[in-house]
């Protein structure tokens, strides 16, 4: 990072091109030899793995009665139809949520938008566009994700930045990382510190650097007292990340513990040209998918970051079948329902593939070894659409998933049937479980402080 300050320095503006310089890596000890005899908590001081948070997303929703079979009552045993098939190998690793209620207050319905907004920040959207609060996973970061390298990760194998469904408000909407060779440069490039090798030398310039932020910091203290009230409350923000940065790199500095979960993969290769120019046919998006997902997986268990998102079509479905001009999204409006299926034909066969994809992602997070058990054990991962039925455009009964056991948190082969209760109780028992410390989450019709006690454990 490259450091340039004038005699009369504008601080924000400083400060902002400073932490979009700055660089942190670090790794932390799940050696199997520093774990406990059961393999689930640090030996040296009793405490346990951590556990961490994803997000997981498809467009268009599912197939009503070709999906996931209805269920009366909430119980042991999800029954899976040729939508979801493919799920049935992860289904002590899953919960479902169908039932549940999407209540707009009045409110328009902004289509394969107010769905996922409202399912994620616990408020339906006043207009096309607005996200009034901020995503689970950023309340979660908050809590959990301060001392890691990364806070959170997003990654997209759609191919479209922009569509990330990671948001502080409407005016700060993260981007997706969409390009592996990209994504492992920045996961696993120079400024990783690979916590299995012997030798360790902190690196000069990060030394540097949190020289110059702690200088810095200290000159923000005076320079807060000369704004008003809401400026205040900006910068304050602001500096609070700032701080976050300065303790990031501090890790830095520190020898990282070995840790027998994290190995640095293969760096993938640039994809030929004929292939970039197709990225959005199905096939391209399920062969990127995987290799982000073992990717980002990777990031998690060498403890890169403990927030995670990963978008496997966006909420527009902008993706084709090879050699067809019609998208997913088109489709849903156009094709004509086989009356012998019942369905969509190729609409279903697009479900299908986010079921197979769904599955393919649960696969590699259960393949890496941690400690007892797997780093699914570990994780709680919130996968859900913005829709239930694609060419109705319905919000109620839009289907969610809980995967992983967080730890020993979570019990798990659940079909919850939600009678209609508001979608946020599954996005508030998420927040519970990761023990962000809120009484109710939501607002209006969609707000509650009912966790679903038939999942924990």
């Amino acid at each position: 990072m490259s450091i340039l300050i004038s005699k009369k320095m504008e601080r924000r503006a400083a400060l902002r091109g400073m932490l979009g310089g700055t660089a942190v890596s670090v790794a932390l000890p799940f050696l199997d030899c520093v774990l406990d005899t059961n393999g689930t908590a640090l030996a040296a001081t009793g405490q346990a793995l951590p556990v961490r948070f994803g997000t997981w997303y498809w467009g268009m929703g599912h197939t009503p009665n070709h999906s996931i079979g209805e269920k009366r009552r909430t119980e042991k045993g999800i029954d899976f139809l040729a939508e979801t098939a493919a799920l049935k190998r992860h289904e002590q690793n899953l919960n479902f949520f169908g039932t549940f209620g999407m209540p707009l207050d009045g409110r328009s319905n902004y289509t394969h938008f107010s769905g996922w907004v409202a399912n994620r920040t616990g408020s339906a959207p006043a207009r096309g566009g607005e996200i009034p609060a901020p995503t689970l996973d950023l309340l979660i970061a908050d809590h959990i994700a301060t001392n890691t390298r990364f806070k959170t990760l997003d990654v997209s194998a759609a191919g479209i930045a922009r569509e990330n469904y990671s948001a502080r408000n409407t005016d700060n909407r993260g981007a997706a990382e969409i390009s592996p060779v990209a994504l492992y440069a920045r996961l696993f490039g120079p400024e990783f510190v690979d916590p299995n090798k012997a030798d360790f030398k902190p690196d000069p310039k990060v030394m540097v650097e949190k020289s110059v932020l702690s200088a810095l910091m200290e000159d923000s203290k005076a320079y807060i007292k000369t704004v008003g009230a809401a400026d205040k409350a900006r910068l304050d923000e602001y500096f609070t990340s700032i701080r976050q940065v300065e303790g990031q790199l501090a890790l830095q500095l520190e020898k990282p513990e070995p840790n027998d979960a994290c190995k640095v993969p293969v760096a993938p290769q640039d994809p030929p040209p004929d292939r970039l120019a197709r990225v959005r046919e199905m096939p391209n998006v399920v062969d990127t998918h995987k290799v982000l997902g073992k990717l980002l997986a990777m990031a998690v268990a060498c403890d890169q970051t403990r927030v995670f998102n990963m978008v496997f079509t966006d909420n527009f479905a902008n993706v084709r079948r090879s050699g067809e001009t019609y998208t997913h999204h088109l489709l849903t409006h156009t094709e004509v329902i086989d009356p012998k299926a019942g369905y969509q034909p190729l609409t279903f066969w697009f479900n299908q593939q986010a079921s197979n994809g769904w599955a393919d992602y649960l696969d590699i997070f259960a393949g890496v070894k941690e400690g007892a058990g797997t780093l699914l054990d570990n994780c709680l991962i919130f996968a859900s659409s913005e829709t239930n039925y694609a060419k109705m455009h319905t919000i109620d009964g839009v289907p969610t998933w809980l995967a992983g056991k967080a730890g020993g948190r979570v019990k798990t082969g659940m079909h919850v049937v939600g009678g209609g209760d508001p979608i946020t109780r599954v996005g508030f028992t998420a927040l519970k479980v990761m023990g962000v410390p809120i009484e109710k989450w939501g607002t209006r019709s969609l707000q509650t402080g009912k966790v679903i006690s038939d999942i924990l454990a």
